[in-house]
């Protein structure tokens, strides 16, 4: 079995736990791929094979590649869905970071995880995704994102009025900072700390939330992912800016935006006593008191 891995950055302070994880590949005979920039740094920390085989873009990763593993934070995951793209290859996230919603399985869990790679025995998480479409070139060859589609003022311009179109039907005019158009994962993320609903992963929905609206009456809503959003923008700036989950661009305000559901979807690997409402309970401290902290 071959596996890609892929992090953002090498934490000096966990270099026994990435240690335990190469040794347990090797014990379980899975060929670790290594992101290259990931690798020169892990090399002079670790003890790693010097003919270790790397990869640097979405490009290398080959049709033998049966996992990317992702040791980070939901940020890692993030990046490594833009570098799966429509291959099909299911992502492992370990969580080497703080909450972890996306990359589920914690460090605790590391050899396991590695060992139900090998012995096959997971589950894996269809995760539908949000395409942008626009009147120019944006994004490069990842015009979708995992989480969330967000349109911002920039910096310290006022708030910006948002016409926001279902199928062509004028929906809302937000007066606000800003819209976040989030997928089913994506709820538990940006569109929740604005006050958005968490929706379950396979409710086949997008989640549409105002960032500090004008009207205080005006709430997140629940619509189908078979529709298209489109958006017209007004603001005193000239730009504004446009994010789809942490990668951002400036645009003009006149260019035209619309989202809709992305035509393939990702995989993540869920070990079998992991499930969506676990996770909730779990990073929510949903059903905690910490007056009785033992229940009851």
């Amino acid at each position: 079995m071959k596996v890609a891995i892929y992090s953002r950055v090498l934490d000096l302070a966990q270099l026994d736990d990435v240690q335990l994880f190469f040794d347990e590949l090797r014990k379980e005979r899975i060929v670790p791929v290594v992101f290259d920039e990931f690798y020169q740094e892990a090399r002079k920390h670790m003890q790693l094979p010097d003919d270790l085989e790397v990869f640097t873009c979405s490009s290398d990763l080959s049709d033998d590649i049966e996992f990317v593993i992702s040791l980070g934070g939901d940020g890692t995951l993030l990046d490594t869905a833009t570098l799966v793209r429509d291959k099909n290859i299911p992502i492992a996230g370990i969580n080497f970071g703080r909450l972890g919603f996306l990359a589920s399985i914690g460090r605790n869990e590391m050899q396991e995880a590695v060992r139900a790679l090998s012995r096959r025995s997971y589950v894996l998480d269809k995760r539908s995704l949000i395409h942008l479409d626009a009147s120019i070139p944006l994004f490069s060859e990842v015009p979708y994102a995992l989480n969330e589609f967000a349109i911002h003022k920039r910096d310290v311009s006022p708030m910006v009025k948002i016409h926001t179109y279902i199928n062509g039907e004028l929906l809302n005019t937000y007066w606000a900072d800003g819209l976040i158009v989030a997928t089913p994962t994506g709820s538990t993320g940006y569109s929740l700390s604005c006050a958005g609903p968490v929706v379950f992963p396979d409710s086949g929905s997008f989640v549409i939330t105002p960032i500090a609206p004008h009207n205080l009456n005006v709430r997140s809503i629940v619509i189908p992912d078979n529709t298209i959003i489109s958006f017209e923008i007004e603001s005193r700036s000239e730009e504004i800016i446009v994010a789809l989950d942490a990668r951002r661009e400036l645009v003009h305000k006149s260019v035209q935006l619309a989202v809709r559901k992305e035509s393939f979807a990702i995989s993540l690997v869920r070990l079998n006593e992991n499930n969506f409402l676990q996770t909730l309970r779990n990073k929510l401290s949903w059903g905690f008191d910490k007056r009785n902290p033992g229940g009851g």
